[in-house]
């Protein structure tokens, strides 16, 4: 893989069973061999899918939403568009 020109922002449930932490891992010496401009915010307490409401509020299902992380990752996105953006 060659080098990734663009920045990469990514917003992941902490707790999220769905994404082993060597996938994380795995990702993230990736992004670093492709000198990948890239942020990884993982939310605690967070599992899949915690941005969506319909996921429900039962974390021991592997997807279930989390209002605070929604919130921080609705806000660091936000200010991740900011940033390439600006003008």
């Amino acid at each position: 893989m060659g080098p990734i020109a663009a920045k990469v922002l990514v917003c992941h449930g902490a707790d999220d069973p769905f994404v082993p932490a060597k996938d994380v891992a795995a990702f993230q010496d990736e992004m670093r061999r492709a000198k990948a401009d890239y942020t990884f915010i993982a939310y605690g307490g967070a599992v899949h899918a915690f941005t969506q409401k319909e996921a429900g509020d039962d974390p021991s299902k592997g997807a279930a939403y989390q209002e605070a992380a929604a919130r921080r990752s609705w806000d660091h996105m936000k200010d991740f568009l900011v940033e390439i953006f600006k003008r």
